[in-house]
C-alpha cells in the first residue's frame, strides 16, 4: 500500500480508501451486507494496509457508522492506526431540523455520529452537500467550534460547484476559521466534468481529492451492459446510477474493457489505476460487497499507465450535464 498526504495537510492516508455505505442494514438496500458479512472484507483491507474509511450518517440511517466504528475497534490496535471519516446534511429524522447544515443540526449530528462510531473524535468530518438554506458562515463557524471542541481533527466537503467551494474557503481564510482540506466528488471515466474547474481549484488551494463512485457505481466493472442488462444485485437495485449515466458512456466501457484485456487485468483495475495517475487525486472512494472487489483495488495502486493507453482511455468521452449535486 502507499500512502499520500491529504492535500497539503500532515494527514497521510491510504490511496485507496474503503467506502463504508456497503455495510450496515438490509433494510435500507438489499445489497448492504451486514456486520458479520462485511467483516471478511474489511478485514482484508486493513490487512493490505487500507488505513483510510469513509462512511456517513445517513448510510443505513446510522448502522453503518455503528458496523464501521464496531469493525475498525476489532481490527486496528489504537484508534490512532487509522483515518475515520463521515459526513452529514442529508435526513436523519422527519423533525424540521433534523438535516441540513444549520449549527443545530451540525453539534447534534457530531455527538449522534461519535455515539454511533464508539470514537470521541472524528478525522474527517465532511458536509454530505450544499445547503442552500443555511448561511455559510452559519456553517463555517459551526464546523471551525467542532474542530476547536477536538470532536473533528479535519472538514471536508462533498459534491458542490466549484464557485460555492471557493466561496466557502475564502470565507473561512477571511474568518480564520478552519478550512476544507478535502473535496469528495463525483469523478471518475465516464464522468469528468470536475476536470474543468473543481479539480484545477483543489489543486490551486492544496485541498486533496477523494472521489466518490471511482467505478461508476459498477458500470466501469461491467455491472450493465449496453442493451440494458443489470448484472448484480446492486445494479438491479440502484435507480439513482440512471440518473448519472447514458449510452454514450458505453464508448468509454468499451475502450476500458480492450485495454483491460490487452493488460490481462480486470477492468475495475484498469478504472481505479487511472484515477490514481490523475493530478489531485489523493484516494479513490472504493466500496466493495466482495473480496475480489477488495483486491482489484489494491492491486490498482501498483498498476501503471502509459500516456497511450491514458490518451486512448479518455478519447472516447462526450462531456455530460452536471450530475451528482
Amino acid at each position: 500500500m502507499e500512502y499520500m498526504r491529504l492535500g497539503t495537510t500532515g494527514l497521510k492516508v491510504s490511496r485507496v480508501c474503503l467506502g463504508m455505505m456497503s455495510y450496515g442494514s438490509k433494510e435500507w438496500r438489499p445489497w448492504v451486507l451486514e456486520l458479520d458479512e462485511a467483516e471478511p472484507l474489511v478485514r482484508r483491507a486493513v490487512d493490505e494496509g487500507v488505513t483510510f474509511f469513509d462512511t456517513a450518517d445517513m448510510y443505513s440511517e446510522g448502522v453503518s457508522e455503528e458496523v464501521t466504528g464496531a469493525l475498525l475497534a476489532k481490527l486496528f490496535s489504537s484508534r490512532d492506526d487509522y483515518v475515520l471519516a463521515t459526513k452529514a446534511y442529508f435526513p436523519m429524522g422527519t423533525g424540521p431540523n433534523d438535516k441540513g447544515l444549520s449549527r443545530k443540526h451540525l453539534f447534534a449530528s457530531v455527538d449522534n455520529s461519535l455515539r454511533r462510531l464508539g470514537t470521541d473524535h472524528i478525522d474527517l468530518y465532511q458536509i454530505h452537500r450544499w445547503d442552500p438554506e443555511t448561511p455559510l458562515e452559519e456553517t463555517l463557524e459551526a464546523l471551525n467550534d467542532l474542530v476547536r471542541s477536538g470532536k473533528v481533527r479535519y472538514i471536508g466537503a462533498s459534491s458542490m460547484s466549484s464557485w460555492q467551494f471557493a466561496k466557502a474557503l475564502f470565507t473561512s481564510e477571511r474568518h480564520g476559521w478552519a478550512k476544507f482540506v478535502s473535496m469528495q466528488n463525483h469523478y471518475n471515466l465516464a464522468y469528468r466534468e470536475e476536470e474543468r474547474e473543481m479539480i484545477p481549484l483543489c489543486l490551486d488551494q492544496g485541498v486533496g481529492v477523494i472521489p466518490w463512485s471511482p467505478l461508476a457505481r459498477g458500470l466501469l466493472a461491467g455491472n450493465r451492459s449496453r442493451e440494458g442488462a443489470q448484472l448484480t444485485v446492486r445494479a438491479q437495485n440502484d435507480p439513482f446510477t440512471e440518473s448519472l449515466y447514458d449510452a454514450s458512456d458505453f464508448d468509454v466501457v468499451d475502450e476500458l474493457t480492450a485495454i483491460a484485456k490487452e493488460r490481462g487485468l480486470p477492468p475495475a483495475q484498469v478504472a481505479l489505476a487511472w484515477l490514481l495517475h490523475k493530478p489531485g487525486v489523493t484516494a479513490p472512494i472504493v466500496g466493495a460487497t466482495r473480496v475480489g472487489h477488495i483486491d482489484d483495488a489494491l492491486a490498482a495502486v501498483g498498476v501503471r499507465l502509459s500516456p497511450e493507453e491514458i490518451s486512448r482511455l479518455e478519447a472516447p468521452y462526450r462531456p455530460h450535464a452536471i450530475k451528482g449535486h
